[in-house]
């Protein structure tokens, strides 16, 4: 379907990515020496490139472990710490949440009030169908102005627009949906709520955070994330490609903005998580709303103000609990948090760069606190072949995805988009063509009902001449995936020549 078939919306999967939450295999086991088990597990992470960051678990609201883990900038050597400070991408939305529901409690803002009554410059069409609660859950219908980033990042991302311009520019289409009918997940909706607030205290967005949660907290780690100003012990963000580590791309943090433009410590969302248990910044009526199932998601998961909710079972147990979590994407970056109030645990993960399976690693953490044995990470098939491949040639590497397949399939991830991912980098580099054609051949003959294989083997036909074969790889696609329009627009883009 494409290069990342999930690249449009990215951060909804990744936030659905995390609810496999799900009971560990096995007996339960008693673990007696819990933060050596979770060094073991983030360890393993580590070491097969699953993670690079810092980590904070808590148990019945006390701390049993916190580290870092590799480098927070690599062209200094400089480590990462639990007082690292990392992007935290779309957890920012819970603390946008927060100061909409004091904001509420204080009776300026109504949940129910229409966003033209606190933006009069936002379309009246729209404006008047949407209310603050339909921004806070992701049902108001409004385009994702994300979904335009590779336009955003040319026309605003380094001359940013103030965030009142930019609402009425970037988050004002029409309507895909009517307001309250559908959930999906929508980083214009917040970047609203930013400027609502803005709106309605009459101070800037990062100002109203300082005042109102990070100086009472103590979050003193934590921020608005700007170019400028220098900020102490600041992680660089970095991409890895199968030839290593690099530098991410550039972020204006004005572009994320009350949808993801914060920064913080493991630490100090370990006080974040001290405040939600208690009612120092909203009553307990006001803070059950953060936590209530507002609009189902799928896989038994619902979305709250902020927040991603589930019912789900304690490793090793049948009694569910209350799970609430989200996570982070931002160029370089992810992040994760998830809180089992009712048991008052907590896991924070932080991570610089974006090879990151956090969901799976705060399962396995999770396990250890109920006494389960975590499952270890599975190493990467695909650049086990890569560096086949540029050591001994294409032949090889596919000899080698097969010998692995025999003997060591339990310890690899066989997924096809494993395949699919080095395909597409090696047909990045015009000269490794034929070789992509070979991984994307062998991607569809172990996997012949993967439609996106197809799709892919088509571009490589296309980048190496062929068109008949194209053409077949394209039509096999559709076959397999009528909904696929990549491979219909393709097909007849082909044919028309």
């Amino acid at each position: 379907m494409s290069k990342n078939p999930a690249s449009r919306n990215i951060l909804a999967l990744l936030l659905l990515a995390a609810l496999s939450l799900s009971t560990a295999t096995g007996a339960a086991a008693e673990i007696g020496d819990k933060p050596a088990a979770i060094e073991a597990l983030v360890k393993t992470y580590e070491d097969t490139q699953n993670f690079n960051g810092a980590v904070l678990v808590a148990e019945k609201g006390r701390i049993i472990f916190k580290k870092g883990f590799g480098l927070a900038d690599r062209e200094w050597n400089v480590p990462n710490a639990p007082d690292t400070k990392f992007r935290l991408g779309s957890i920012t939305k819970q603390f946008t949440s927060m100061l909409v529901l004091e904001l509420v409690q204080e009776k300026k803002l109504d949940l129910q009030g229409r966003l033209s009554s606190y933006l009069p410059f936002y379309r009246k069409d729209t404006g008047d169908k949407i209310t603050i609660h339909h921004l806070l859950t992701h049902t108001s219908g409004i385009p994702d102005y994300t979904d335009q980033v590779e336009r955003l990042a040319v026309e605003a991302v380094r001359d940013p627009y103030p965030p009142a311009e930019f609402v009425a520019k970037f988050c004002s289409g029409d309507l895909q949906f009517e307001p309250g009918t559908r959930y999906r997940y929508d980083n214009a909706g917040y970047f609203i709520l930013g400027a609502v607030i803005e709106a309605v205290t009459g101070k800037p967005y990062e100002q109203v955070l300082r005042e109102r949660i990070f100086e009472p907290l103590g979050m003193r780690d934590s921020g608005y994330d700007r170019p400028v100003p220098l900020i102490p012990r600041r992680a660089s963000g970095y991409d890895v490609s199968f030839d290593g580590f690099e530098n991410a791309r550039y972020l204006n943090m004005s572009l994320p903005y009350a949808a993801g433009a914060l920064y913080s410590t493991v630490e100090d969302l370990y006080k974040w998580d001290r405040a939600l248990a208690g009612n120092e910044l909203l009553s307990s009526e006001m803070k059950s709303l953060l936590f209530k199932p507002q609009v189902a998601v799928g896989g038994g998961a619902s979305y709250g103000y902020g927040w991603m909710v589930r019912q789900a079972p304690v490793p090793g147990a049948q009694a569910k609990t209350l799970h609430v979590f989200h996570m982070g994407a931002i160029f370089g970056f992810r992040s994760y948090i998830g809180r089992l109030p009712e048991e008052g645990h907590l896991v924070v993960i932080l991570n610089n760069t974006p090879e990151a399976a956090l969901p799976a690693m705060a399962e396995g953490i999770l396990g250890i606190l109920y006494g389960q044995p975590p499952v270890p990470p599975k190493k990467s098939v695909s650049r086990a072949v890569y560096r086949t491949l540029l050591e001994k040639g294409v032949g090889e590497a596919v000899a080698k995805y097969g010998e692995i397949k025999r003997t060591a399939a339990q310890d690899y991830d066989l997924n096809p988009s494993e395949l699919n991912e080095l395909g597409y980098y090696l047909l990045q580099t015009k000269k490794m063509v034929p070789a992509a054609l070979e991984i994307f051949k062998l991607n569809v003959a172990e996997y012949p009902k993967y439609a996106n294989g197809y799709d892919s083997l088509g571009e490589a036909y296309l980048a190496a001449g062929d068109k008949k074969q194209a053409v077949l790889s394209y039509a096999k696609s559709l076959e397999l995936d009528p909904s696929n329009a990549n491979a219909a627009a393709k097909l007849a883009e082909i044919l028309k020549r």
